[in-house]
């Protein structure tokens, strides 16, 4: 299907005006976006579900994003009605495009509605919306700082768009469909991969951490129900007897220059790198010490940092990462993060930070979450106080070692199969500008294609929303941020 794709052969001409564009076929026309939308805007409509903006999904109801957006609940009357089809210009379309509405609802009265004059546009409006080069052509039409940003449609109805004859737009709806569900068979097929070996990862590291790596090795009983059998030489004891008193190193003790505000990086659960258990450098930000903060305690290397508040159905509260001075050499946790220090003299702390990775992981610490109003919470006592296998510490250092000798492989083929999505993605958001821009000529390639019914709604991947995706501002135009619990320094 791919094979083969050439320029159109016919001469190109310039688009005045409009350099995102370039050069477009010459037999396609061009029109102010204005004279293909229209705009809508009908209110009173309280009873219809009200919706969220997303950048991945389109528009969405919003109830399929729970408590990730702020709800509502008042003056809905005054909510602007999105009808199927509809395209919407939201907060965040600079960055993303134009949403693709793909259900009924209402919606912020900041917002834009727009919708096709010339329904048999749809589909091909709806790939040129969201492309690399009209994306970038939209940050032209932003006003407002931050938060305030927004686009302005007076303007951007003003520009123009190309428009390729209504026979040549279908073929490129087809066209584009079909690489879609190449794309997404591909992806799913990479993303079982990955899960299966995730699983075995998993299996290895939860082998290793509770019987060892002995299998001829005498076993007794744990006493635990979860832990089943341990090796005869193992001790069995509580995380909290594994960790050392943390209160040493507390803001104004250490003589660094940490003593400073402004040199100081306050870690959020945010910058918790999960695959490698460890912080994300690249998102850190220098940030100060609020006069509020109570006895802030400066990290050590070691430290095992375990996710308290946060998280979802999805994904339960207890994550843990292991702090490096050298990613943030003088750094504090927020206050929906417990540190824990390792005892060294009993544990190495790579080995205890598998075994509470594992516990998380397996959802062992599920039952000690309570949820309040849309947070979770661990119960820091009750986790302390779960039982874990410890063998001598230079056997823990062994399991450490061989692990990750074992899990090398595996990491390797998953870090692959990741960066093979990535590049498949890369190359559909590439050839999707190409086609729509009509740097590529698809006709051909169009026609070829064997008749499958068409979707429902214009082909989407198959996968849940990065963490970059959180649905915009609800309904009534509140900014989520300014309602959700604030990570800050403790």
């Amino acid at each position: 299907m791919l094979n083969g794709l050439k320029p159109y052969p016919n001469a190109l001409r310039a688009v005045p005006n409009e350099p995102w564009l370039g050069s477009v076929p010459a037999h396609w026309g061009t029109a102010k976006l204005k004279h293909v939308l229209a705009e809508r805007n009908e209110r009173g409509f309280p009873a219809e579900p009200l919706l969220a903006a997303t950048q991945t999904k389109g528009v969405v109801l919003k109830s399929d994003y729970g408590s990730r957006t702020v709800e509502a609940m008042k003056d809905l009357h005054l909510l602007k009605l999105v009808r199927v089809g509809d395209f919407v210009i939201s907060l965040r379309s600079f960055q993303g495009g134009i949403e693709f509405a793909r259900t009924q609802g209402i919606i912020s009265p900041a917002y834009t509605i727009l919708y096709p004059r010339d329904s048999a546009a749809h589909g091909y409006l709806a790939a040129l919306f969201k492309s690399r080069p009209f994306i970038g052509n939209l940050t032209l039409y932003v006003t407002g700082i931050r938060q305030g940003q927004n686009i302005d449609y007076v303007k951007l109805g003003r520009s123009s768009i190309p428009l390729p004859p209504p026979a040549e737009q279908a073929g490129i709806v087809r066209f584009l469909g079909a690489v879609d569900r190449k794309v997404n068979r591909f992806i799913r097929a990479k993303r079982r991969l990955i899960e299966v070996l995730t699983e075995q990862k998993q299996a290895i590291i939860t082998h290793a951490v509770t019987k060892g790596l002995n299998p001829h090795a005498p076993l007794k009983p744990s006493g635990i129900d979860w832990l089943g059998d341990v090796p005869e030489h193992w001790e069995v004891s509580r995380i909290r007897a594994c960790l050392v008193d943390t209160r040493a190193g507390i803001w104004g003790d250490d003589p660094t220059p940490a003593n400073t505000a402004d040199h100081v990086v306050c870690l959020r659960v945010a910058d918790f790198d999960m695959p490698r258990l460890g912080i994300s450098a690249s998102k850190l930000t220098m940030r100060a010490v609020p006069a509020s903060a109570r006895t802030p305690r400066l990290l050590a290397s070691g430290d095992i940092l375990l996710e308290k508040s946060g998280g979802g159905e999805a994904e339960p509260v207890g994550r843990v990462v292991m702090y490096d001075a050298e990613v943030a050499p003088h750094a504090i946790s927020s206050n929906f993060i417990v540190r824990l220090r390792p005892d060294r003299a009993r544990v190495d702390p790579t080995f205890l930070l598998k075994v509470l990775a594992m516990m998380q992981a397996t959802r062992r610490n599920v039952p000690w979450i309570k949820q309040t109003t849309g947070i979770q919470n661990l119960d820091e006592r009750a986790y302390l106080s779960l039982g874990i296998g410890v063998p001598p510490l230079v056997e823990q250092q062994e399991i450490v070692e061989k692990v990750a000798a074992m899990l090398r492989p595996v990491d390797l083929a998953v870090t692959q199969a990741r960066r093979e999505i990535d590049l498949i993605r890369e190359y559909r958001t590439r050839l999707v500008a190409d086609v729509v821009t009509g740097k590529v000529d698809v006709r051909a390639a169009a026609a070829a294609l064997p008749d499958e019914p068409p979707p429902s709604t214009p082909a989407e991947e198959e996968f849940a929303p990065a963490e970059d995706d959180d649905p915009e501002a609800e309904a009534d135009g509140d900014d989520p941020a300014d309602h959700a619990p604030e990570e800050v320094e403790a």
